[in-house]
């Protein structure tokens, strides 16, 4: 058994990718799925636990053709149209995908969490890999993949021994062509499928020399529905930074989303769209609010993308697939001699 987290939320603008794969993984490849899903939008809130809240959940009931649905306090038989029953929770959730057996989803509060409860409450012992995703925008670069809800949920289930793969779709073309979506969900759930049946295990166990996670970019391109579809490359991580990620609330004028870079909400120049500064406090000159400048981190300067990285492969329209542990790296400089510090102080 294997989960899937995303950080979107249920079906809407802010996740527009989640029935589809669902649909494809129940009706394509016909696996078994089961469902728990965020209520709301939690991108952009990397690995955290908010350990102070309590989470409520209730039932959800998906239906063709966007999977739009009703919300029920208790569980119910399935109405005329409807096509299964998902549980929705206050925050994300984990998405379980595996052939020929129950595939689940649970998001609990932040991605994270979601992956943690999934693994050690809701199906203890029972889950293979957790798969984190498809993210609505990239989650390539260190500025994104360290900010991203969709890897955060990925690293806590590799934190638990579990082998994970977060999965991204990158916007490029706005809006994105719908079209486009099918052939989105048959590639990446190919390449899931591929990474799981070979990653093979060493003798040392999970946490001993192999990978611990997968991080997926897939761009939203018109080449996806080409015969020959989009390359694939193995990459590694642009090391690349952001500045700004906050403006004087009262300098707003559009507004900011709380969504990623590649929201419907955002700026293709780099900026953001979305909420109003109507309650700006114009007395008080320590008010902030989200309104990032994304303009090097979307759209870099091609000297800057070094080769072999994710961030050339998504600006090269590849699908890049990056090998991951879960922890930080270390540089491999170290001090020459004795390992012990001596200091005079």
């Amino acid at each position: 058994m294997a989960p899937r987290t995303n950080d979107d939320g249920p079906c809407g603008p802010e996740s527009p990718y989640i029935f589809g794969l669902y649909r494809y993984l129940t009706l394509e490849l016909g696996w078994n799925v089961k469902v728990v899903i965020p209520s709301s939008q939690k991108s952009w809130i990397g690995q955290a636990y908010q350990i102070a809240d309590t989470v409520k959940g209730r039932y959800y009931y998906p239906q063709e053709p966007y999977g739009h649905g009703e919300t029920s306090q208790t569980s119910r038989p399935l109405k005329e149209g409807e096509i299964a029953e998902w549980i929705l929770l206050d925050s994300v959730g984990v998405f379980i995908p595996f052939p020929n057996k129950w595939i689940s989803c649970y998001f609990f509060q932040t991605p994270a969490t979601c992956a943690n409860v999934a693994l050690h409450n809701i199906y203890p012992a029972e889950i293979d890999l957790v798969i984190s995703g498809p993210n609505l925008g990239r989650n390539s670069s260190a500025a994104l993949t360290l900010s991203s809800g969709t890897i955060g949920a990925a690293v806590s289930s590799s934190l638990s021994q579990v082998r994970a793969i977060a999965v991204s779709y990158g916007t490029v073309l706005r809006p994105t062509p719908k079209t486009l979506h099918p052939p989105a969900h048959r590639i990446s759930a190919h390449i899931v499928k591929h990474l799981w049946e070979n990653w093979g295990k060493d003798e040392g166990g999970l946490r001993n020399g192999e990978v611990d996670l997968y991080n997926v970019n897939i761009p939203m391109i018109e080449q996806l529905l080409s015969e020959e579809g989009l390359q694939i490359e193995w990459t590694s991580i642009w090391r690349n930074s952001y500045g700004r990620l906050f403006k004087a609330h009262t300098a707003l004028k559009e507004g900011s989303s709380t969504a990623g870079p590649d929201s419907p909400h955002a700026d293709p120049s780099g900026g953001s769209k979305g909420a109003t500064d109507a309650d700006a406090d114009d007395d008080n000159n320590l008010v902030f609010k989200f309104g990032p400048d994304f303009k090097n981190l979307i759209n870099p300067h091609p000297s800057s993308l070094p080769e072999g990285s994710d961030g050339l492969a998504v600006a090269k329209g590849v699908i890049s697939v990056t090998p991951l542990r879960a922890s930080f790296a270390e540089p491999p400089v170290r001090p020459e001699g004795d390992r012990v510090w001596k200091m005079k102080l």
